[in-house]
């Protein structure tokens, strides 16, 4: 993530042309073979079985961090590239560019995967 001339944070490397606020992240949600729906026999679970949305995805663009009371920055736990698991209600959907993504505050960001 490179840093405009004003120090913020910026997403320009991923083509995304958007930074998130405070400590949203913008996520690409993982396709099935990403997230695991694919079976071992290399089918995958269509969509209309599987309804859900993948709780999984991929960060895009992350914000400079919360505020604590005292006033600092509390940098965010998450950077760009990180595979992560969100939480099923705690997002918001927007569209950038004809692509669909998600946009989440680091507290429905439930873990960091590996």
């Amino acid at each position: 993530m490179k840093k405009d001339n004003k120090g913020q944070a910026s997403s320009k490397k991923e083509g995304v042309g958007i930074v998130p606020l405070g400590d949203r992240v913008l996520i690409k949600p993982l396709t099935p073979e990403e997230a695991g729906r694919t079976l071992v026999s290399g089918i995958i679970i269509p969509e209309t079985i599987d309804k859900e949305k993948s709780e999984q995805g991929r960060v895009i663009a992350v914000g400079q961090g919360k505020r604590s009371e005292s006033g600092s920055l509390i940098p965010l736990s998450v950077k760009v590239g990180d595979k992560i698991m969100f939480s099923k209600y705690g997002y918001d959907e927007v569209k950038i560019g004809g692509v669909e993504y998600l946009m989440v505050s680091e507290a429905s960001i439930l873990a960091i995967l590996k």
